[in-house]
């Protein structure tokens, strides 16, 4: 064993896959999964949890493994986790944990994602529950929303004994994880729907088809239904378009619809009747992880797919692991490029889309490289759709309802990074509500955060 270099983790043919909606990774078994263990160096001074949103404790989960104990790895990670299995697939572990891996100095990192995948994995299938909290204390919090920021939340809370009740817009719970994140990333039933299950363990209640800010509000909550508190974690699901001409063209969507009605309504399954566009030529513009969904998605339903992005292959915010994939799969990337019109026929119907060539000019305030249109080099892609992955904002309906409560110019909700405490007593609030369109896994410490905030809130309180 070379314990320089990660143990491989075997996957689906690419040309196999491409052609259908199983999961890509076959993650590792447990021969593999204890041989990488012992490539870790059990840091006293782990930088690697410092690296974790939700401050796993690395070592000791990798430990346990190294020594065949799975049971009690699983028990250390869901001290600070819910969601496990979810982040062992989802989460851009390369930049978190994995990127301040001591291992990965002089060689690659231990393969810590792929190693709690396969803790989380093993407990589901040896029907491994999450440790029950020891007494309850007879107070009630809502949480709004039922994604990685909410589960979360709901989950920390209910562990330390509190009554919680999760309402949710959408007929599934999940959020983002449930009609975001294709089967193919993220199988539903066998991880998503497994991992909702263990925080309902907890004794946390999930009610579905609630709008707030429609059905109820946050006020009503509090005020009429008894709930000393409540977290915001509704998610970010506002589509942005560039405002070129055509945009409201027929064949034109927002990768949320796209991948909202791919994902939770099934329109890839043939038993299902849910519509979906199956162009023969997609262009996505974007270059996030959700364009490397809406694009991959895109294939598997038949058509031959372009990635539009106006930075270079080095810029591109997606993971690594999510643009390798999807070039062995066959997506075609126009990189350094950028749409200016999007063309019809005489029914409306998308035709083509017209680009410009872009060069890297100075940073930006960010650090990157600004990139500036290339006079005279306009050209055209052939497309019959256009799939907008340019990010999501959140929706000002809870904002817009509940008097008090502060939101910025992007109608993201202000919030105390360090306890999730918004502008109005009582009300807390996490995730993509606060950020605009981030990580799972920073949903998840924002979760976690507003948890520890509204238990010293209420506390305090007493």
């Amino acid at each position: 064993m070379d314990v320089l270099k990660k143990i491989p983790v075997r996957e689906q043919d690419a040309k196999e896959r491409a052609a259908n909606w199983q999961e890509v990774s076959f993650g590792y078994g447990k021969e593999e999964a204890v041989e990488e263990s012992q490539r870790c160096l059990s840091c006293k001074n782990a930088k690697c949890i410092e690296g974790c949103p939700v401050s796993i404790d690395i070592p000791g989960f990798i430990t346990q493994v190294k020594e065949g104990n799975i049971k009690e790895a699983a028990k250390v990670i869901g001290r600070s986790s819910s969601l496990p299995a979810v982040c062992g697939r989802v989460c851009p572990q390369e930049s978190q944990c994995e990127g301040k891996c001591i291992r990965g100095l002089k060689g690659e990192s231990v393969s810590i994602g792929k190693l709690e995948r396969f803790v989380a994995d093993w407990a589901r299938e040896n029907n491994i529950k999450p440790e029950q909290p020891t007494e309850k204390n007879g107070r009630k919090v809502a949480v709004v929303g039922s994604g990685p920021a909410g589960l979360t939340c709901a989950g920390d809370l209910a562990r330390k004994g509190y009554d919680v009740t999760i309402f949710e817009a959408l007929h599934e719970a999940g959020g983002v994880l449930t009609y975001g994140i294709p089967e193919f990333r993220l199988p539903k039933k066998k991880v998503v729907q497994a991992e909702i299950d263990n925080v309902k363990a907890l004794g946390v209640i999930i009610e579905t088809n609630v709008v707030i800010g429609k059905a109820t509000t946050i006020d009503e909550l509090m005020n009429e239904e008894g709930f000393e508190a409540v977290f915001i974690g509704s998610g970010a699901g506002l589509p942005k378009f560039m405002g070129i001409p055509g945009e409201n063209a027929n064949g034109v969507f927002s990768a949320n619809e796209y991948l909202t009605r791919n994902n939770l309504m099934k329109a890839y399954a043939k038993d299902y009747d849910t519509p979906i566009f199956e162009g023969k030529k997609v262009v996505v513009v974007g270059g996030g992880n959700v364009a490397m969904d809406a694009a991959r998605t895109a294939l598997r339903l038949g058509a031959e797919v372009h990635i539009v992005y106006r930075r270079s292959e080095e810029e591109l915010p997606a993971r690594v692991e999510e643009v390798h994939h999807a070039k062995e799969e066959g997506v075609i990337f126009d990189l350094l490029t950028n749409p200016t019109e999007i063309l019809t026929d005489e029914n409306a119907w998308v035709k083509g889309i017209r680009c410009i060539r872009m060069e890297l000019g100075e940073p930006d305030a960010s650090g990157r490289r600004r990139p500036k249109e290339i006079v005279g080099s306009e050209f055209e892609i052939e497309a019959d759709a256009v799939i907008m992955s340019l990010g999501t904002s959140p929706n000002p309906l809870i904002s817009a309802s509940t008097e008090g409560l502060d939101v910025n110019k992007w109608q993201c909700i202000v919030a105390d990074e360090l306890n999730g405490a918004t502008t109005k007593t009582g009300v807390y609030a996490g995730g993509d509500a606060v950020t605009g369109a981030a990580t799972v896994i920073l949903a998840m410490g924002a979760g976690k955060a507003a948890a520890e905030g509204i238990d010293e809130f209420l506390t305090e309180s007493n």
